[in-house]
């Protein structure tokens, strides 16, 4: 799927705004709360291990139920990691103040054949 020009300018905007954590500083740092906002039929065909799920479309509506300390470490993930960056600049904007976007996402976590979970 090619993404539209428009799209990609606001990842691109976003992207200044949002730390991006790689998977080699994710695998080294314990304290993120792991969170797939990709759809759900892509939730249900795999994850990454210890990921929650709220897809983009819930995600600002559904933050403060699952994680009402906005000092907690947030880490999003996304198929190519786009949503998820702006997914965590939408979270900074709400108050949450430790967010990061997983770099390359579940493509990238693919990539390094890492492991993932099925139902």
């Amino acid at each position: 799927m090619t993404n539209s020009l428009d799209f990609m300018v606001l990842v691109e905007q976003a992207r200044e705004l949002v730390r991006e954590l790689s998977i080699e500083e994710y695998q080294h740092d314990d304290r993120w709360q792991l969170i797939d906002v990709r759809e759900d039929h892509e939730w249900l065909k795999d994850r990454l291990p210890l990921a929650k799920h709220l897809s983009r479309g819930i995600l600002e509506r559904d933050i403060g139920k699952r994680f009402p300390d906005k000092s907690v470490a947030l880490l999003l993930y996304s198929a190519s990691g786009q949503r998820a960056i702006l997914a965590a600049l939408s979270l900074q904007r709400l108050g949450y103040r430790n967010v990061a976007s997983l770099d390359g996402g579940y493509r990238a976590w693919c990539a390094h054949e890492l492991p993932l979970v099925q139902d």
